[in-house]
C-alpha cells in the first residue's frame, strides 16, 4: 500500500485529533464568521468563552443587527483592536439590509463587507460553506515554511504569495472545511513556533524541513517589529460618591469607549504634574489630594504602556466638564462602571477598584 497523501494524511489526523470548539459543532456562516472574528490576534482558550457569551446574546445576525453600538463594545471588552466589533455590528445591518439577513454565498461579495478580508472571506467561504477557498493565517505560515523548506521570510511579497498558492493548489476536491481546519490545527498543536512535535507529526514523511534537519530555521525570521514604550497617567475622580467618567472620540483611540482622563507623561514631568496638567486640558477640572492606586502595565501590537493611576478629588465646587478630549460624560455610582465598555487598561484599574469603591 503506497504512504498516504499529504492532503489524506492531514484529514485523517484532524478527524482524530481536531479540538471539540463551539463553531465547529454547526459550521453556521454566522458562527465562522464571529469566531474568525474574535480570532484574530486573540488566543483559542480566550475566543471560545467570548463566543459563547456573545451567541447568548446575538444568537443571530438579525439580534445583533438591532443591537445599540455601546452593548457591542461592551461585550467585546477585553478582547482589544475594537473596530472588529463595530465592523461586526455594521456588517449585521448591511446584511439585514441588503442580503436577508445572511451572509452571501459569494467571495467577491464577502469582500465588500466591512472587515472582512481575504482570509476571513475565505474562512467563511471554505469552512462554512465547504467551497474551495484558502486560508493563510500565521499557523498556515509556519507550517508551509517548514513543509516547503522556505528560505525567506514568510511576509516578504514573492514568499507570501507562493504560500498562499500553495494552500490553494493543495485544498482536495469538496473537502475544503476539513482540510484547511487540518492546516490550522497542526500548525496550532504540533508544527509549534518553538519545539515543534515532530515526532507527533502527520506529515513529517513530507516536510522537507524534517529531511533537511532545519526545522528550527524555519520560518526565516523578518525585521523585528519595533516596540514603543509609552508612559501615562490617568486619574479617577471622585465628587460626593460619584466617580467622573468621558466617552472618548470617535476618531481617537480607543474611540467611543469610556475612560478616566489622563494622558501621555510629557519629558520633564511627574505623574503628579501631567494628571493635573491632562485634567485641566481634558476637562477644565483643577484637581488636588492625588493618591496612587497603583502602576498597570499593558501591551498592544507595537506598544508597551505603563499607566500609573490615581485618586484624585475636584478643587472647587465645579462639576460640569468642558469637554476637549470626549463626546460625553457621566459621574457614575460605582457600581454602574460595569456598564460602561472601558479599554483593557482601564477595566483593570476598575478590578483594582473594586475592594475600595
Amino acid at each position: 500500500m503506497p504512504p498516504p497523501t499529504l492532503q489524506d494524511a492531514l484529514l485523517h489526523w484532524f478527524a482524530q485529533n481536531g479540538r471539540d470548539l463551539p463553531w465547529r459543532r454547526t459550521y453556521l456562516p454566522y458562527h465562522i464568521w464571529v469566531s474568525e472574528i474574535m480570532l484574530q490576534q486573540t488566543q483559542m482558550d480566550r475566543v471560545v468563552v467570548y463566543f459563547n457569551r456573545w451567541l447568548d446574546r446575538f444568537p443571530e445576525i438579525a439580534s445583533l443587527a438591532k443591537a445599540q453600538e455601546q452593548e457591542v463594545l461592551l461585550l467585546w471588552e477585553g478582547l482589544g483592536y475594537y473596530s472588529r466589533a463595530k465592523n461586526l455590528l455594521k456588517t449585521a445591518e448591511l446584511l439585514c439590509r441588503r442580503h436577508g439577513g445572511a451572509l452571501p454565498e459569494d467571495h467577491a461579495a464577502l469582500l465588500q463587507l466591512p472587515g472582512i478580508g481575504r482570509y476571513t472571506a475565505g474562512a467563511i467561504m471554505s469552512l462554512a460553506f465547504n467551497q474551495s477557498h484558502p486560508i493563510v493565517d500565521a499557523n498556515v505560515e509556519r507550517l508551509f515554511a517548514r513543509l516547503f523548506n522556505l528560505a525567506a521570510p514568510v511576509k516578504e511579497k514573492r514568499t507570501h504569495a507562493l504560500i498562499w498558492q500553495k494552500a490553494d493548489e493543495l485544498i482536495p476536491l469538496g473537502k475544503a472545511r476539513f482540510f484547511n481546519q487540518a492546516l490550522m490545527e497542526l500548525g496550532a498543536l504540533i508544527c509549534l513556533p518553538r519545539s515543534p512535535r515532530c515526532e507527533a507529526c502527520p506529515v513529517r514523511n513530507h516536510c522537507e524541513a524534517f529531511a533537511q534537519g532545519v526545522v528550527n530555521e524555519r520560518p526565516v525570521a523578518g525585521k523585528a517589529r519595533e516596540i514603543i514604550p509609552i508612559t501615562m497617567v490617568s486619574g479617577v475622580l471622585r465628587h460626593q460618591g460619584k466617580i467622573y467618567i468621558q466617552k472618548r472620540l470617535a476618531d481617537d483611540v480607543w474611540p467611543n469607549l469610556w475612560e478616566f482622563p489622563g494622558g501621555r507623561i510629557k519629558e520633564g514631568e511627574t505623574p503628579e504634574q501631567a494628571l493635573v496638567r491632562e485634567y485641566g486640558e481634558e476637562t477644565g477640572f483643577a484637581i488636588k489630594d492625588l493618591k496612587k492606586i497603583a502602576t498597570i502595565r499593558h501591551s498592544f501590537t507595537r506598544y508597551r504602556v505603563t499607566l500609573h493611576c490615581y485618586h484624585c478629588r475636584l478643587r472647587g465646587s465645579a462639576t460640569e466638564p468642558v469637554l476637549n478630549a470626549a463626546q460625553e460624560y457621566r459621574w457614575a455610582d460605582p457600581n454602574e462602571l460595569e456598564n460602561f465598555a472601558f479599554p483593557a487598561p482601564h477595566r483593570r484599574l476598575i478590578h483594582r477598584l473594586a475592594g475600595e469603591l
